[in-house]
């Protein structure tokens, strides 16, 4: 049992925020926003726009539960890699993601990743935010569209991506990627 026992490190509000996390379960949208709770929003696969109706559901299920709206949080979590250039992302992210994903798939009863649905993925407006930074700017902006989140969080290290080039990655995320997005929200 874990009861009684402290949490280290310390959060660094007063409470620790629970995030309830949703990858395409209505019932699990509905609970968490009865609760009152933050959702996360895992899109791994398909097109974005597929996922609108889990964030329209939160968002009125928040409403009719009596919720105060402004304190609503919704995130978007993608998986995604960002180099200094379009070809030289998915060049470096395919085979790691691919042999993941392949993987994961086999487990869950989906089919493999090639890449032409890998390609297909990365396009404007599928679900990997793979590519040079405006490209990954543009599509959390198209998803911001879409969604209205208040947080994006950016899974890149999916695979056996080398330690530098996930370095690389993180580095255009908080020096390009991060603020040009913040910028265009304001």
């Amino acid at each position: 049992a874990i009861d009684n026992l402290g949490v280290y490190p310390r959060p660094y509000n007063p409470e620790i925020p629970i995030w309830v996390g949703v990858g395409g379960t209505p019932n699990s949208v509905i609970r968490a926003a009865t609760k009152g709770l933050p959702m996360a929003l895992a899109i791994i696969g398909g097109m974005p726009e597929r996922f609108t109706d889990f964030t329209d559901l939160y968002k009125e299920t928040w409403k009719k539960a009596g919720h105060d709206e402004s304190k609503l949080q919704l995130a978007i979590n993608s998986h995604g890699y960002i180099a200094d250039d379009s070809q030289k992302a998915a060049d470096e992210f395919y085979g790691p993601y691919a042999y993941v994903m392949s993987k994961l798939g086999k487990e869950r009863g989906w089919s493999s990743m090639d890449k032409q649905y890998f390609e297909y993925m990365r396009s404007p407006k599928g679900s990997l935010l793979v590519g040079s930074p405006q490209q990954v700017i543009d599509k959390i902006l198209y998803e911001y569209e879409l969604f209205g989140n208040t947080r994006f969080m950016l899974h890149i290290s999916v695979g056996t991506l080398p330690h530098k080039n996930v370095m690389r990655a993180i580095e255009l995320l908080g020096t390009v990627v991060a603020p040009a997005v913040k910028k265009a929200l304001k």
